[in-house]
């Protein structure tokens, strides 16, 4: 399906066209996090928009829809504007992106991508674009980046109370797709969760890292039960459903996971997993992952695992924490957030269980329960040229000072300590930019891959 770029902004784009100082050639505007919820950002998400949106021209039929749906709306529309983008560039946006790259980790407060057009009868087009260019940026940055923290965190825990970190990539497994806003949320969202991460069951997000960033297979999942494929067996059978999942899934090397809540969780594992089921569970070869889906996760998880430790027995580890055996462990899906997940996991260190036995599924709170304001992401502009000359514009509010902005052309560059910050490109000197132009006037000039996207995304382990 063909976008129509033009319509791919906010209304009152419209008109500003009209809103400029006589004489004015090119606009320069960028984008950063003011803050927020995280110390830093993991920048991502540019190379999908630019593939998706900026490397196929606008048409002249694209201009009429544009204008009809426009002027209906009630605004002008700047015709002549985008009939120059088609007659002199051939329908590409005659823009120059530059931006730090994708998954570098950068400090709030601190430019991360500028953009500036390249023709100056087109001074009007940088700003037309923030809408559709802050978007596409912001939310994949916002979940890279609150998968990272949260990954920071669960390798705390696996230092303190684990003899590695071998299990980390797959702590953290990704149930968001149904609560995506969108199938593009999801793909978006998706994706970034695996840059710091390796399970998914979002199969969008493995589509768009394949689509977009030249990942063969980004994540991998396992066969999983859900509630309907065990109840549909009865109460009475439900021995049998668990079977069942054994037979069909089970066996050396292999891994599933099962639901184990539909009625009974405590008989489930007492009574089925630990009883009935015992030896199978034990002598399979591979491993069964049991899913507490309801109650309290704190206590949930906790009570599960002491459980299963009683009946299937533990082992301690170098540092003194108890491992249930390899064949079995345990996953929670329900109420699994970024808070949540040190709660759960400063119980279990607190009654000596090792974070090695868990792994969480997070759905909504990671691909949805997010916006703007979670890193306070905005897009401004910083500078003008007019009749050759360039100035510096800002916004200083006195009545929100954290909405001051920046001034001038930018740069990203980093100090002798390694710490990223931003400097007036005038003033950068012998530095290096950490701002490489990425995108100009329809061509994409650099292209990543996902396995260099994780490399920057790493944390120290």
């Amino acid at each position: 399906m063909k976008h129509n770029l033009i319509l791919n902004t906010d209304s009152y784009k419209a008109s500003h066209y009209l809103q400029y100082p006589s004489g004015s050639e090119y606009v320069s505007s960028y984008i950063e996090c003011r803050g927020g919820q995280f110390p830093e950002a993991v920048f991502f998400g540019l190379q999908a928009f630019v593939k998706e949106y900026l490397l196929q021209p606008i048409s002249t039929a694209d201009i009429a829809a544009a204008e009809t749906l426009l002027h209906q709306h009630g605004l002008p529309f700047h015709r002549a504007g985008w009939e120059h983008i088609v007659a002199a560039h051939g329908g590409l946006l005659p823009l120059e992106i530059s931006a730090v790259a994708e998954g570098t980790p950068v400090p709030s407060h601190n430019v991360m991508l500028q953009m500036v057009n390249t023709c100056p009868a087109c001074f009007w087009l940088t700003s037309y674009m923030e809408t559709a260019l802050l978007r596409a940026i912001w939310y994949p940055t916002t979940v890279a980046t609150q998968s990272r923290e949260i990954k920071k965190r669960i390798a705390g825990f696996l230092r303190e109370t684990a003899d590695n970190l071998e299990g980390l990539p797959f702590k953290l497994h990704d149930f968001g797709a149904r609560g995506a806003t969108s199938q593009e949320s999801a793909m978006l969202g998706g994706m970034a969760h695996l840059v710091n991460f390796q399970g998914t069951d979002t199969v969008a997000g493995l589509v768009a890292a394949r689509r977009f960033y030249a990942a063969d297979m980004a994540g991998h999942s396992i066969p999983a039960a859900e509630h309907c494929t065990m109840t549909a067996w009865g109460r009475e059978r439900e021995v049998d459903a668990y079977a069942n999942m054994l037979d069909r899934f089970a066996g050396p090397g292999k891994t599933l996971a099962v639901v184990s809540d539909s009625y009974d969780l405590w008989h489930a594992i007492e009574n089925l997993w630990g009883g009935k089921l015992r030896s199978r569970v034990v002598n399979t070869g591979g491993t069964l992952v049991l899913r507490p889906d309801s109650g309290d996760p704190v206590a949930i998880v906790t009570e599960s695992l002491e459980r299963l430790m009683r009946i299937f027995g533990f082992c301690e580890n170098t540092r003194g924490y108890r491992v249930l055996p390899d064949f079995i462990r345990v996953i929670q899906g329900d109420g699994v957030s970024r808070h949540s997940i040190p709660k759960i996991l400063q119980a279990m260190k607190e009654r000596k269980i090792s974070a090695d036995n868990i792994t969480f599924g997070m759905g909504g709170e990671l691909l949805q329960k997010l916006d703007r304001d979670v890193m306070n992401f905005a897009m401004k502009a910083s500078a003008i040229r007019i009749n050759g000359h360039w100035q510096p514009i800002y916004k200083d509010p006195v009545t929100d000072p954290e909405k001051k902005s920046k001034r001038g052309r930018l740069a990203l560059t980093v100090d002798d300590r390694g710490k990223l910050y931003t400097v007036a490109a005038t003033a950068l000197g012998g530095r290096n930019n950490l701002l490489r132009p990425v995108f100009r006037n329809g061509t994409l000039l650099i292209s990543t891959n996902f396995a260099e996207i994780r490399h920057l995304a790493r944390i120290d382990q």
